[in-house]
C-alpha cells in the first residue's frame, strides 16, 4: 500500500477539504505550495468556473493539486469531463458514487479519492477502483454523517486495502497522531484552514472560528436527512427552533437559501451559514497555510518511521 505522500507526490500526507465557496484556486495553491494537496471545491459552480480555477491554480503553483466534485450537482457530468481535459491529477468526490466517471478518469491517469461516511460505501468505492478514501467523521464542518472519527476510521481501515485518509476533528499534531494510530495513512483538514491568511473568506468568518468555544457548533438539517454542522448564530438557532416545531422543510430552506454565500462573501454574522467543525475551539489565531501545516506535521517527524505515513 502506498502512503498518502507518495500517492499525491506531496511533502505532507494531508489534503485540504473541498469546501464549497471557500476552496478556490488561491487556497488550493497555497496548500500545495506549503506541502499538502490543495483542492478546488467545485461545489455548485458550473464547468466553466471550474476550468478557470484550474488554470488559475496552475499559474499559482507547480505542485500537484486536485478538484473536489460534489456529485449531486447538476454540473457534475460536465465538470467530470473538464478535469480530464485540463489534466487534473487528483479528484476527490462527495455526495454520491463516482462510479459512472471512474473509467474515463482512470484512463486519464487521475487518482480518485471519494469521501465516505461508512464502511459499506468505502468497500464499494474500493471495488469501483478508488485509489484511497477520505473517511469523514461527524465532528467535521459542513455536510456530515453520523459516525465519529474515532469510531469510523479503524472500522474502514480494517475493511479495505487502499489508504484511508481521516477527516473530522483534526486541528493539531495530536489529531494527526490519533488518526494515524486509528489506521489512517493521511488526514484531511478544513476548519483549521478557514483561519488562514490565504483563505478567501470574509474576516468575520475567520474571527468566528478563532473566537469559537468547544460547544459553539450545532447541527442543522437532521430532520431533512441532510445534516450540516455550523457555528451557532441567530439563523442556526432560529432554524433549530423552527425544525423542533415541525415547520415544513420548504420554509426551513427559505431561511437558509444563500446563507453560505452570506457567510463567505458578506460576513453576515447573524444570517450566514458559518460551516465549521467541532475543533474550532482549538483554533486560536489566524496563521499562514504554511504555519498550519508545519504545526500539524513537523513535530511528528520523529514518528514517521514507526507510523510509515510521511
Amino acid at each position: 500500500m502506498k502512503n498518502v505522500s507518495e500517492l499525491f507526490h506531496t511533502k505532507y500526507p494531508v489534503i485540504q477539504g473541498g469546501m464549497a465557496n471557500v476552496a478556490t484556486a488561491v487556497l488550493a495553491a497555497a496548500v500545495s505550495n506549503a506541502g499538502g494537496l490543495g483542492l478546488i471545491g467545485a461545489g455548485g459552480y458550473d464547468a466553466n468556473w471550474v476550468r478557470e480555477e484550474i488554470r488559475k491554480c496552475k499559474a499559482l503553483t507547480d505542485k500537484p493539486f486536485g478538484v473536489n466534485i460534489m456529485l449531486m450537482s447538476p454540473h457534475a457530468p460536465e465538470i467530470a469531463k473538464v478535469v480530464v481535459e485540463e489534466g487534473v491529477q487528483i479528484v476527490t468526490t462527495g455526495a454520491g458514487s463516482p462510479g459512472i466517471y471512474m473509467e474515463a478518469w482512470k484512463k486519464a491517469g487521475i487518482v480518485v479519492v471519494p469521501v465516505v461516511p461508512s464502511v459499506a460505501l468505502a468497500i464499494r468505492m474500493e471495488r469501483q477502483g478508488a485509489d484511497a478514501v477520505v473517511a469523514e467523521g461527524t465532528e467535521a464542518g459542513g455536510h456530515i454523517g453520523e459516525l465519529t472519527t474515532m469510531a469510523l476510521i479503524p472500522q474502514i481501515a480494517d475493511a479495505i486495502t487502499i489508504p484511508v485518509i481521516a477527516a473530522g476533528g483534526i486541528a493539531d499534531q495530536r489529531g494527526v497522531l490519533a488518526a494515524f494510530a486509528l489506521g489512517a495513512k493521511g488526514v484531511q483538514i478544513g476548519t483549521v484552514l478557514l483561519a488562514t491568511k490565504e483563505c478567501p473568506i470574509h474576516e468575520n468568518y475567520k474571527q468566528k472560528v478563532v473566537k469559537a468555544k468547544d460547544t459553539d457548533t450545532v447541527v442543522t438539517g437532521r430532520g431533512s436527512g441532510a445534516p450540516v454542522r455550523v457555528l451557532k448564530n441567530k439563523m442556526a438557532v432560529e432554524y433549530l427552533s423552527m425544525s423542533n416545531q415541525g415547520v415544513p422543510l420548504i420554509e426551513l430552506e427559505k431561511l437558509t437559501l444563500g446563507s453560505l454565500r452570506r457567510a463567505v462573501f458578506d460576513g453576515d454574522v447573524d444570517r450566514g451559514s458559518f460551516m465549521a467543525g467541532q475543533i474550532s475551539g482549538l483554533v486560536k489565531e489566524v496563521k499562514t497555510v504554511k504555519e498550519v501545516l508545519e504545526c500539524l506535521f513537523d513535530s511528528v517527524n520523529q514518528y514517521k518511521e514507526s507510523l510509515d505515513v510521511m
